[in-house]
């Protein structure tokens, strides 16, 4: 959601201070980031609920928010950081790069499990932490940063793992200590005997607390100042520097827990995986109303964008389509669901 300065005192509007003025509802509504998101959710839904006969059953359902809660666990952190008016390329691949810390020193060190997953969690948190260092000190495009973080991290995630399993796998560890007390907080929640998938838990929380933060806290307003004029804000002592570095540590936080889902969901990690997907972190983003330039989105939205997604990719399947078509698909939402944010930004902006 957009944070927009206060008018000046004494200014009027119609007679009365403009701040004391009622807000539509209608006006409430096409300021929500979030809006033209859920336009498109809602027709994407209607369409696959008419072409595919098993896209309503329970279970598809259930496999459709799974596939969303993969991306949209990142989705989160990766708006934040567009609304702060930054990119993280290298986040794909440092999801694999905390599964592959966790597996190799787990196993290599014969440590229970929970040794290396701490161990992930601090490497991973100091690449973010890298990441935003660099960009503060060098003053270069976050593209080119983490661009290159990009490329050292897909190198490592190869060399090491060839180097120290022998093969581009790591070992299973599924039979080590304290595995199953890892694989019931990443992989599999058990609730009244029901399993829920652990990534849908953790993205729902993860979208309540970024909402929370943009919204209700200091840190939040820090970055939609950030994202809207770094020197603006700078002037009027926001913290710069220290808020774009949260959130690339935001951004290696999520991509700490999605890796310990993928290695506790598979037991084992290829090292080449994860190469990609950080477009597809930064159009769920994008479809979800964040702009490129910065200082406008909602971390809500960035779910809607995930959800969307997750429709797209198992509707084509249920629909008993050609899976080559899901690029072609892609692209398409992220046109149009662009174009449809922008209007209803200029909409929003019109009527204030």
């Amino acid at each position: 959601m957009t944070r927009t300065a206060p008018p000046p005192a004494g200014h009027k509007a119609g007679g009365a201070d403009e701040r004391l003025l009622r807000t539509s509802p209608l006006k409430k509504l096409l300021g929500r980031p979030e809006l033209g998101s859920v336009v498109g959710a809602a027709a994407v839904f209607l369409f696959f609920s008419i072409v595919a006969d098993s896209f309503l059953r329970a279970s598809s359902l259930g496999t459709v928010l799974y596939a969303a809660s993969t991306i949209g666990i990142m989705a989160v952190p990766v708006a934040l950081l567009m609304i702060g008016g930054e990119f993280d390329l290298s986040a794909g691949v440092l999801v694999t790069s905390s599964a592959l810390v966790s597996s190799m020193f787990s196993y290599q060190m014969t440590a229970n499990v929970w040794v290396g997953v701490a161990v992930s969690l601090l490497v991973t948190l100091a690449i973010g932490f890298f990441n935003g260092f660099m960009l503060t000190r060098t003053k270069l495009p976050s593209f080119i940063i983490t661009l290159g973080t990009f490329l050292m991290l897909t190198g490592l995630n190869l060399g090491f793992t060839k180097l120290i399993s022998g093969t581009v796998s790591t070992k299973t560890i599924a039979d080590m200590e304290g595995f199953p007390s890892a694989k019931s907080l990443f992989g599999v929640f058990s609730v009244g005997g029901v399993e829920i998938k652990a990534t849908i838990v953790w993205w729902v929380a993860l979208v309540a607390l970024a909402t929370w933060i943009l919204l209700r806290t200091r840190f939040g307003n820090w970055i939609f100042a950030v994202g809207g004029g770094a020197d603006a804000a700078r002037a009027v002592g926001v913290p710069v520097s220290r808020t774009r570095i949260l959130l690339y540590m935001g951004v290696a936080f999520c991509a700490w827990v999605s890796g310990q889902h993928l290695l506790f969901s598979f037991d084992v990690v290829q090292s080449g995986e994860g190469v990609g997907n950080e477009l597809i972190y930064i159009i769920a983003a994008v479809i979800g109303g964040c702009l490129i330039t910065g200082g406008y989105g909602s971390a809500i939205g960035s779910a809607v964008g995930a959800f969307i997604f997750g429709m797209t990719s198992k509707g084509i399947v249920y629909a008993e389509w050609n899976p080559d078509w899901f690029k072609f698909f892609l692209g398409a939402m992220l046109l149009l669901a662009t174009l449809l944010n922008a209007w209803v930004r200029k909409r929003a902006e019109a009527t204030r």
